[in-house]
């Protein structure tokens, strides 16, 4: 049996019409022949994604995901599952580990949405980076293996792959703080008195340097798939929030849980050398090593600009929660964290 991430029954409100998609897809898909099983995976906040399983010409069975726009009113920015699809297609032909891309459906009368298919690619989702079933020289692997898969999509032009316009060169930092900015405010439940102070701090604050690159925009072990057996990454997920950006937010980003305390995301509280874990300071040193850099300067301020970022995309997921859209039901237990994640950037910087 495939090793793959933990799916469940698909979820009352993310529920569509499966023989749609199965006329759908064979229309489209080629080697489609049907017998078409649908599960959801149980894990993800934003887009809703989805366990494919069909007979394809031969006989054999072949495993897809399809991810989709999640139901109800969306803000018009978000969700943007055709910009997932691009950017993994045009990434296939470098060696950053993406999972083939087959088809989008814009058409949203299929299944109620717009929605990408890919292939599914078999592996483990170690969303807890204590990683409790490997052994420290495992944990000091994969921990290397991901900030080399970051360090190569960094390295990628964008232009050389179709993805020149796929984004703004330069700026990044003051169009994400007034987008986001702009966000949390439309989506917030109550006052928050550090996101006011970084709304105005971190555009005032921005470093010189600029440079553009294509950024993730939540990497992190939890985005990653991992190879059946062995400690190395073989594929990055969820690439919504992707676009051309500076690439030491999408560093300071990946070392966020070096600040956060609580499990499974934060681990600040780790014993790093028990558990094979690197530092920040090394998990830095390595990226820098490997971008030919000889340092970073103001560190702190592209971390507590990336807990911001987290800040208002938790408000929006919360928010999301309480209008019953969201693809995790656990997301109406979210109402804490915008405020602990502005406090602990603003501690930062301020």
């Amino acid at each position: 049996m495939p090793t793959y991430a933990s799916t469940v029954p698909v979820m009352e409100r993310h529920r569509f019409d499966v023989a749609s998609l199965d006329r759908y897809l064979r229309a489209k898909l080629a080697g489609y022949r049907g017998g078409l099983d649908v599960r959801q995976f149980d894990s993800g906040h934003s887009n809703p994604t989805f366990f494919l399983s069909a007979e394809m010409e031969g006989g054999k069975r072949q495993d897809f995901v399809l991810r989709k726009k999640p139901p109800g009113k969306l803000v018009a920015s978000a969700h943007q599952v055709d910009r997932e699809f691009r950017v993994i297609s045009a990434l296939a032909a470098t060696d950053v580990p993406v999972a083939p891309a087959h088809l989008l459906c814009a058409d949203d009368s299929v299944i109620g949405q717009m929605f990408y298919i890919m292939s599914c690619v078999e592996g483990r989702i170690l969303v807890d980076p204590s990683m409790p079933d490997q052994t420290p020289a495992e944990r000091t692997a994969i921990f290397d293996s991901m900030n080399d898969v970051l360090a190569r999509l960094h390295k990628v032009v964008p232009a050389k792959v179709g993805l020149g316009d796929y984004g703004r060169s330069g700026q990044y930092i003051a169009r994400q703080v007034s987008r986001w900015t702009k966000q949390y405010a439309e989506l917030k439940t109550e006052n928050i008195p550090a996101m006011d102070k970084l709304a105005a701090f971190l555009p005032a604050n921005i470093p010189a340097e600029d440079p553009t690159t294509i950024v993730h925009g939540d990497y992190r072990l939890g985005n990653l798939i991992v190879h059946p057996t062995e400690p190395r990454i073989v594929a990055v997920l969820d690439w919504e929030l992707s676009t051309l950006g500076h690439p030491l937010c999408d560093l300071a980003y990946n070392c966020i849980g070096y600040h956060l305390k609580d499990p499974p995301h934060g681990f600040a509280r780790a014993d790093f050398r028990k558990l094979g874990l690197p530092t920040e300071e090394e998990y830095v040193a390595a990226y820098c090593r490997r971008m030919g850099r000889d340092r970073i300067d103001h560190w702190n301020y592209y971390v507590a600009f990336s807990l911001f970022r987290l800040a208002a995309i938790a408000q929006g997921v919360y928010r999301r929660g309480l209008a019953g859209n969201s693809s995790n039901p656990d997301s109406v237990k979210m109402s804490k964290s915008p405020r602990e994640r502005a406090e602990l950037a603003w501690s930062l910087v301020g």
